[in-house]
């Protein structure tokens, strides 16, 4: 049974090693965030084999996080070395941000316009080791977890409807079928049973049987029946009584909990209000440069009349699904010759290309980077291969650069691969710097030779004019009353993204308060480093030495990266 202690047994904060007991506290956070974690317990006798959720429980593991919080704020982080002050830096704030989810009840709300407590245990299925009988046997006494994990995510989701803090109606449309792609009419079409048709642990053929019955077993009698009953309080309880205003600030508490996460996804002191004005700025300087352009290209209309002629003609659109995947893998693998021009340290871990998820893909955004879990696997570029009209070739190179190389799988590879980092340093993901990263590598294009086609550049542009809008729509929706009709419409008239992807980017501000500040605010930060870098160094300016500069420490705050740089331009200039 899950169990919390309060007290951190023999370690001493003061005295003559800081870094010591640094680190004796740092090795009980990170043993404590294991015994909690969803999937990684191995003892097959745990009580919860997925998350517990329980009141008690959720509370008793935050005032273990609040007692964290007070061992590492009663140090000296002066006496640290300078590693392990960044370390103190970092783990704090990822144990803080635990905190200030669970003080604002953001369990009250286990879902996203495009993603939810139900389609998580999908990466339960790819985190498991299939090789042994014993791994089998934990994968299906966690499956006979799921009616509970569902009863309390359900739980907590009444509770957030008694206090009006649910996910506004207008981003649920539709959602039910996402829960509905779990509940097949064939078990062995289950995404569950997967696992089950094939022998990958060479067990006997009474043994492989007795497995293949008893998950057909558990899938027919507790899993689907779990998702049945979500599918029916969903549809019949949730969304009626789900919140009419779009706004987070409409709800309890619910203009604090913006400031939150605004300066957790931005790890800045920014204020929504000079976020907004600052996404304002930009939205004004991208559009000078795509309406050049348009006169480029000899295109004789508006703005709105030149992008509606990209959003619907067909030379512009994949017709089938292998021929988008086809034409991503090319930019993708043309990308990788040229990445030794750009960084002389490179990841060792491979990635492919593959389509979204169809259970997801509705309602998912165009393409997304989905990292390894396991050693034996590589990372994955998704794209989006649902509504092919809805995706056009011209963005294909920056999202590409984006979300493979050199953007998510670059960096998120070479992070792992820091052995000299503590482990929730190599694992973590700080926002700001990774989609600022990935912002960034989509304008490295232009000096790795993409975007020679011009409508490709107006599709990077589209694309940085997004990242720039975001940040006016996700501050006006949240915190200045914009109707979610207005967002739309932003976005519809300053960027080319198609209507489709406007209206699932924009449910998607709306259902996840403030992750969307972190893209332009980090890009921004990297590009500026880099000017203060070629200026100051001048003739000593190295570009694959400043990459690596960049990400040597791994994901860091801005603040983080930018003393760090400092402090490269500062060494070399002295030498």
């Amino acid at each position: 049974m899950f169990t919390a202690t309060l007290v951190l047994s023999g370690c001493q904060l003061t005295g003559s090693a800081p870094d010591e007991a640094f680190s004796a506290i740092t090795k009980q956070i990170e043993t404590y965030r294991g015994e909690i974690s969803a999937y990684s317990r191995k003892d097959l006798n745990a009580e919860y084999l997925l998350p517990n959720l329980s009141a008690g429980a959720l509370n008793a593991q935050n005032q273990q996080r609040l007692a964290f919080l007070a061992q590492l704020d009663s140090m000296d982080v002066s006496r640290l070395s300078s590693e392990n002050q960044i370390n103190h830096t970092i783990i704090r704030a990822q144990v803080q941000n635990k905190v200030d989810e669970y003080q604002f009840n953001a369990h009250f709300m286990p879902l996203t316009s495009e993603y939810g407590f139900h389609s998580s245990l999908s990466f339960m299925v790819r985190g498991h080791d299939f090789t042994k009988k014993a791994g089998f046997e934990l994968y299906l006494q966690r499956l006979t977890q799921v009616p509970r994990f569902f009863e309390q995510n359900i739980n907590w989701m009444k509770e957030g409807i008694k206090i009006g803090l649910t996910q506004p109606q207008a981003v649920l449309q539709g959602y039910e079928e996402s829960i509905l792609a779990y509940i097949p009419r064939n078990i062995e079409n289950s995404e569950f049973f997967a696992p089950f048709k094939t022998n990958t642990a060479n067990l006997s053929d009474a043994q492989w049987a007795a497995l293949q019955q008893q998950a057909k077993h558990i899938i027919a009698e507790q899993v689907i029946p779990a998702y049945q009953a979500y599918f029916d309080f969903f549809t019949l309880e949730y969304r009626p009584a789900a919140r009419q205003e779009i706004g987070i600030s409409s709800t309890p508490n619910g203009k604090a909990f913006y400031a939150n996460r605004a300066k957790h996804y931005t790890t800045t002191g920014m204020t929504p209000e000079q976020i907004h004005e600052l996404g304002l700025q930009e939205v004004a300087r991208i559009r000078a440069e795509m309406e050049g352009i348009i006169k480029q290209v000899g295109f004789e209309g508006s703005f709105a009349e030149f992008v509606h002629f990209l959003r619907t003609d067909p030379q512009f659109y994949a017709t089938t699904p292998e021929q988008l995947l086809k034409e991503a893998s090319y930019i993708a693998k043309k990308m990788d010759a040229q990445l030794p021009k750009l960084f002389h340290t490179l990841p060792r871990r491979p990635y492919g290309v593959a389509p979204v998820p169809a259970s997801i893909a509705p309602k998912y955004t165009t393409g997304r980077y989905s990292g390894a879990r396991k050693d034996d696997e590589a990372g994955f570029y998704w794209v989006n291969t649902y509504a092919l009209d809805k995706r056009p070739l011209y963005v294909l190179e920056a999202l590409t650069l984006h979300e493979a190389v050199p953007g998510h799988h670059l960096q998120i590879a070479l992070n792992a691969e820091l052995d000299y980092l503590p482990s929730y340093r190599r694992n973590a993901y700080i926002s700001a710097f990774g989609e600022g990263w990935g912002l960034y590598s989509e304008y490295l294009g232009l000096e790795a030779g993409f975007y020679q086609d011009p409508y490709s550049n107006f599709g990077r542009l589209t694309y940085e004019m997004w990242r720039a809008a975001r940040l006016v729509v996700d501050t006006g929706m949240h915190m200045f009353g914009w109707s979610r009709d207005r967002a739309m419409k932003f976005m519809q008239d300053n960027t080319a993204l198609s209507l489709h992807n406007v209206k699932t980017e924009t449910d998607r501000y709306i259902s996840w308060p403030g992750q969307a500040l972190s893209y332009k605010i980090g890009e921004l930060k990297i590009k500026r480093l880099r000017k203060e870098a070629e200026t100051r160094l001048g003739d000593k300016f190295d570009i694959r030495e400043f990459h690596h500069q960049i990400l040597r420490h791994g994901s860091v705050p801005l603040f983080v990266l930018e003393a760090q740089i400092e402090q490269y331009i500062d060494t070399v200039l002295a030498e």
